[in-house]
């Protein structure tokens, strides 16, 4: 595996973990998560990181299967250029469905 495409697997796997982390500081309640701006601006930061750096892995190697990847790098451009568009229900949604599917994916990555 090509070491920059590696990083990026890399830098993905670390921020999924973050966001674990944010989960388990909301006690994984959405509440607890709409009512603190400081963990949602976090998330934002996370999910921009993550489009930043799947983008980067196409470019690297278009045969990568992510799925879903343009809709995660489109979300990083929303979050990047219409901020005032993001929910923090979009956020939670986000956290709940797709980052769990992301981190299989990049497990499997990884391992390949």
């Amino acid at each position: 595996m090509q070491p920059k495409l590696l990083k990026y697997i890399l830098d993905i796997e670390s921020v999924i973990e973050e966001i674990e982390s944010i989960k388990q500081k909301t006690q994984n309640d959405f509440n607890n998560f709409s009512n603190d701006i400081i963990l949602q601006r976090a998330i934002e930061r996370d999910l921009e990181i993550i489009g930043e750096a799947i983008r980067k892995i196409i470019d690297i190697n278009p045969d990568v299967q992510i799925t879903a990847s343009k809709n995660i790098i489109g979300l990083r451009n929303i979050i990047s250029h219409a901020y005032d568009s993001v929910e923090p229900e979009m956020l939670w949604g986000i956290i709940q469905r797709n980052d769990p599917v992301l981190a299989d994916e990049i497990r499997i990555l990884k391992g390949a």
